[in-house]
């Protein structure tokens, strides 16, 4: 890609960053403060959907702040890869910020000027991880990221809220010290910390080294990316309010985890130096074991939250198992499954929250006949378990299509058929929730409506969002033709 000067990377990071301040000083204001947060986020996607036109034309927006040594910068550059996390987070930021509205409100919780700062940060940081330019630039926003959500997980400061918190940071900050020796090893090895799609070490690097410099991103990213056994702080989060859930698990968080594992392995490692090393077999052994782990963990999980969670833990290592899999197809379905995955799961937990507001059910059991009662929360979460669960029209059908080619382009059909059947397990998981929404008797016999507008209308256009990207999987907006370019320039080395 041809680089371009640019002060909207730059922009994109910061808006939110500013916001924080407008957020912070009408303490007492909440109309005010919210609208500063609506505004934030929508100048935020405003600017990473501006870069789109160019970076569908080659170009790579890009601004080095400074230098600190030679091969060694604070520089942000958006690439096919960036702009495929960007585009997600930033867009679903505004329905997360217009369903916290609701939700904050409804409850009410209490603190929410920390509440809605935390969150502004916290996607700064994201758009920091997702326009990196070198590994130096990611994992100072990656720590940032890791040090902000701290306060939206003991944001009830209960006992359980606090052990979730301390258990979170415990878990992040040592995978961060892994980041660290992992940055270190990839300057000794390289000279340079750049991202540079097809990997930037020497050609003859030893394999000891590959597979060193390999464990501590396993053990760094590993831990966002709840690869069992780096798993058990996400269900322990779960403790936290719903958007800050769906926060976790669908836009920031164990997101920024599968985007550190694509640019280790496409951009630093890169995918032949991997597959030489023997590596990617046991990281593929590993996330096929979660995969397979946490869906039967999840079939036995009574707390709606709970099996969410663990559906996530699934989820995610379908995207580090593409990445890790040497074939185009695969890496096509990882990283549309970012962007799938995010917007099914988001629905799911929107679903949650309203849920929780009007009935205070937080388990399966408590759901019969809820479906007749909240046909559309009902509806929608219908629609994103269908995906989740790998079935047309559903988006999630398209990313799953292209990880099960991916694997059988690799000659890997035992992936193939622990992907086939951990769509069966999502089913099973999933379709007894809408099952027993809408065709068990219901044991309740107060009379309950909708959630407000305010949480109803984002989960509605998630759900439907889900099914036109399954229906038109090139055309909203662009995702397939950018996951393509992506994976055409690691495996092609065509630069960023």
């Amino acid at each position: 890609m041809e680089t371009v000067y640019s002060l909207k990377p730059l922009l994109a990071v910061l808006v939110s960053l500013v916001a924080v301040a407008f957020i912070v000083i009408p303490n007492q204001r909440p109309n005010v403060r919210e609208s500063w947060t609506i505004l934030a986020a929508l100048a935020k996607f405003a600017l990473v959907a501006s870069m789109l036109p160019l970076i569908l034309q080659g170009k790579s927006p890009a601004i080095t702040l400074f230098a600190i040594s030679p091969g060694i910068s604070l520089a942000l550059r958006v690439d096919y890869l960036g702009i495929i996390f960007g585009l997600s987070a930033s867009f679903l930021w505004i329905l997360t910020s217009f369903f916290s509205m609701g939700y904050v409100r409804s409850i009410p919780e209490h603190k929410q000027t920390r509440y809605f700062a935390s969150f502004a940060i916290c996607l700064s940081a994201t758009m920091g991880i997702a326009f990196a330019a070198n590994l130096f630039t990611l994992v100072i926003f990656y720590e940032i990221l890791t040090i902000a959500t701290y306060p939206l997980v003991i944001h009830r400061e209960t006992p359980g809220a606090i052990f979730g918190g301390r258990k979170y940071l415990v878990y992040l900050l040592t995978g961060g010290v892994f980041l660290l020796f992992a940055l270190a090893l990839t300057y000794q090895l390289s000279g340079t910390v750049d991202f540079q799609a097809g990997g930037i070490l020497p050609a003859l690097t030893a394999k000891s080294s590959v597979i060193m410099l390999f464990t501590l991103f396993l053990l760094s990213f590993g831990v966002k990316s709840a690869i069992m056994p780096m798993h058990s702080w996400l269900p322990t989060a779960m403790v936290a309010p719903t958007p800050v859930s769906a926060l976790l698990h669908a836009v920031a968080v164990v997101k920024a985890g599968v985007f550190g594992f694509a640019r280790a392995i496409g951009f630093i490692i890169g995918p032949s130096m991997l597959h030489e090393s023997g590596a990617s077999g046991f990281l593929a052994a590993l996330t096929a074991a979660t995969i397979l782990v946490a869906s039967l963990i999840a079939l036995r999980q009574d707390n709606l939250k709970a099996r969410l969670a663990y559906s996530t833990v699934g989820h995610l290592s379908y995207i580090v198992l593409g990445l890790t899999l040497f074939s185009p197809s695969a890496w096509i379905g990882a990283l549309l499954h970012i962007v799938n995955h995010a917007m099914m799961k988001i629905t799911l937990f929107f679903c949650a929250g309203a849920i929780h507001v009007k009935t205070h059910c937080e388990n399966v059991s408590q759901l019969n006949g809820i479906g007749r009662q909240m046909p559309l929360t009902m509806a929608a979460f219908a629609i994103a378990s269908v995906g989740l669960a790998g079935i047309p029209p559903v988006n999630g059908f398209i990313s799953k299509w292209y990880l099960v080619q991916g694997s059988y382009d690799a000659g890997q059909i035992v992936f193939v058929v622990i992907l086939l059947l951990s769509g069966l397990l999502n089913a099973g998981y999933f379709f007894s929730i809408v099952v027993r929404a809408f065709f068990a008797p219901s044991d309740k016999f107060t009379r309950f409506d909708e959630a407000s507008k305010l949480m109803i209308v984002p989960l509605v256009i998630t759900a439907v969002l889900s099914l036109l990207m399954g229906i038109f999987p090139d055309r909203i907006p662009y995702f397939f033709q950018l996951a393509s370019s992506a994976a055409q320039s690691v495996f092609g080395g065509g630069g960023l």
